[in-house]
Order: structure tokens, then C-alpha cells, then sequence
């Protein structure tokens, strides 16, 4: 029997939400937590998984080449093993431990990371050479072809090609990077709200599928054409809810790039600003946030946030909060001491 061990990291999104699977822009910061796979061959068509994570069931079975979805987190095993599969790759059944230290369904990639760190640990496994793009492209299609979850590409992305003290300027029309320095005046307190909402999956893809259909009535690609182009023009053409949908995309790609600035300039004032102006687009254009996260990045810039937001897909997770150097964990610990659910600071980045 052979081994092998295969480790992912989370992310955290500065800005630009809900602008990937729309081929904007988006400004990841990948976190020290992550997923670890140790995998272990067998010389059947067997695949058993166990994990320490807070997710069910921990152990399973399943058969290579008889995968089908359940809705567990398993879904992302299988997709995996089916897309392997699926571009002729020789795997064999194999034993998986899973271990995380970074919060299930907090938004911040465990889902990506758990799939990244596996196809990396079978790469080694079964002599796969798999690259960081065919990684990334693998566990993409597991996410969204198999698992049904109609998301962009910026958490494989983040989780490849990532960095723990600097932000990965993505465009998603490309995936052209570009490394911007943080700059060493700032800290992000990653806060977990401990909320989790069950429609959470069904609501990401409605949002997709809203983008879809004002690109339909537009006569577009995708949102990022309408770069340039007169806004409240366009936006007069749509029904709501789309006009607000687009309008949240289009002003958080502006964002974006003015964030890039900002940090460049460290400009923290700015850039605590352009995560405020996110935070109320999710919330009142996009309809992403929730009362929970709301409340929390009230607290937090009550507690003296330069800027706060909700992070990921939305519906329950994490927010991150603006800090001046230091000031991170206290401001956390004051937010959370008036926070009515059972929150908890994650990390500290950088």
C-alpha cells in the first residue's frame, strides 16, 4: 500500500463577491487554515472516507464509478473520483483521514480546499501529475457538475494559486493575476456569525441564474460587457430584481479596482469605505446577507472597524472586519461579547 498527503488552504475574499461566475473581478487572500487528505491505496475499487470536521456522517463508503449524490458533503468526494474518471485518469479505491481546521459552510472555501487537497493528495497517490490549472479545472467540475452548486471559479483559484500575506487579483474573464502587497498598516479579523441557512445552496444558484437572464434581456455574454457602458441606461431596461443584481455586480467590479488602488496607496480609510459600500450592495442589491451578519458588522465597526462585510456566497457564514496592526483580536472579542448567536473569531490575516 502506498501514501500520500495532499493539503489546501481556505480563502477569504477582500472584495468582490458574486463577481466571479459573472467574469469580474475578485481580490482573495488565501487563509493559513485549510484541508489536509491522507490517503492511503487499496487494491480494490473501495474509497472510505473519515474526517474530524463538524460535518455528517464522518465515515462513508462508496464504490468508484457508482457515485451519486446524497447532498453531504460526500458529493464533493465523489465529484472528484467521477471527473477523474471522466478524463481517463487510472485511480484505484484508496482509504482518505480528512482533517480541517477551517470552518464548514463559514464561507470561506472549505469546499474547495477539501477538493483540492484530495485531487492533490490522488496526484501523488496514483502518479497523476496533476498541475495547479488542471487542480483547479478538476475540482471546479466537481463543485458544480456533479455537487450541483452553480458557482464560479474563485475559491479552486484562491486555493491554488493563493497567498497567506497578500492579495491574488483575479480577473475571471481570463484568470490573469496579479499579486497586490498588503500593506503591513493592516490586519482582517475573519469572524464566523455560527449561523448556517439551509436554502443557502438554492439561493447562490438563483443569483446565477437571475445574472443569466439579465444578460438575455440585455443582449449580453455576461455582466462584465457591460463594462463602460452608461449604467442607469441599462439598468432602466430590466425588471426587478435583476436591475438591482446587475447594479450590485457592475458597481462591485468598480470596487474592486478601487480597492487595488487603495491598497496600493495604503489608503486604509478608503479601502475600509469600499468594504462598507460592498456590504450594503450585498445586503440591499444582492439580497445575500442576513440579519446575523448584518448585526455583526454593525458590531464590529462599532468596536472601531475601518470597514466591515459579509464574506462568501451569502445566507450565514463569516464577515471580516478592516483593523488597524494589533487591533485585530480585541476588536473581535468586543464584537462577539455583543453578539447574540454563537460566533467566533477564525483568524487573523495577516
Amino acid at each position: 500500500m502506498l501514501t500520500a498527503t495532499g493539503f489546501a488552504p481556505g480563502r477569504i475574499n477582500l472584495i468582490g463577491e458574486h463577481t466571479d461566475y459573472n467574469d469580474g473581478l475578485v481580490m482573495p487572500i488565501a487563509l493559513r487554515l485549510g484541508v489536509t487528505v491522507a490517503a492511503t491505496s487499496r487494491d480494490d475499487t473501495s474509497v472510505r472516507l473519515t474526517t474530524d470536521a463538524a460535518v455528517s456522517p464522518r465515515d462513508v463508503a462508496y464504490v468508484l464509478g457508482a457515485e451519486e449524490r446524497d447532498g453531504t458533503w460526500v458529493d464533493r468526494a465523489r465529484g472528484v473520483t467521477a471527473m477523474l474518471a471522466r478524463e481517463g485518469a487510472a485511480i484505484r479505491g484508496f482509504d482518505a483521514e480528512i482533517t480541517s481546521d477551517l470552518p464548514v459552510g463559514a464561507g470561506l472555501g472549505s469546499s474547495a480546499a477539501f477538493a483540492i487537497a484530495l485531487l492533490r493528495s490522488l496526484s501523488k497517490l496514483f502518479d497523476l501529475a496533476l498541475d495547479d490549472p488542471a487542480s483547479a479545472r478538476l475540482a471546479h467540475a466537481a463543485e458544480t457538475e456533479f455537487a450541483g452548486a452553480r458557482a464560479g471559479m474563485l475559491d479552486q483559484l484562491a486555493s491554488v494559486y493563493g497567498r497567506a500575506k497578500d492579495a491574488l487579483l483575479i480577473d475571471m474573464r481570463d484568470h490573469a493575476t496579479q499579486v497586490i502587497p498588503l500593506p503591513s498598516t493592516i490586519e482582517l479579523a475573519v469572524i464566523d456569525s455560527g449561523t448556517r441557512h439551509e436554502h443557502a445552496t438554492g439561493g447562490y444558484n438563483r443569483r446565477r441564474a437571475e445574472c443569466e437572464d439579465a444578460c438575455l434581456h440585455l443582449g449580453i455574454a455576461s455582466l462584465r460587457d457591460i463594462d463602460g457602458s452608461p449604467l442607469d441606461e441599462l439598468l432602466e431596461r430590466l425588471p426587478a430584481p435583476l436591475d438591482r443584481r446587475v447594479r450590485h455586480v457592475v458597481t462591485e467590479n468598480g470596487r474592486v479596482r478601487r480597492a487595488v488602488d487603495a491598497v496600493r496607496a495604503r489608503d486604509d480609510v478608503e479601502l475600509g469605505q469600499l468594504l462598507n459600500a460592498s456590504h450594503r450592495s450585498l445586503r440591499d442589491d444582492y439580497e445575500v446577507s442576513t440579519p446575523e451578519l448584518d448585526e455583526l458588522t454593525g458590531l464590529a465597526i462599532g468596536a472601531g472597524a475601518l470597514g466591515a462585510r459579509m464574506v462568501g456566497g451569502g445566507f450565514g457564514g463569516s464577515i471580516i472586519a478592516l483593523t488597524r496592526r494589533g487591533r485585530g483580536h480585541d476588536l473581535a472579542a468586543e464584537a462577539l461579547a455583543r453578539y447574540r448567536d454563537r460566533g467566533r473569531l477564525v483568524a487573523v490575516v495577516p
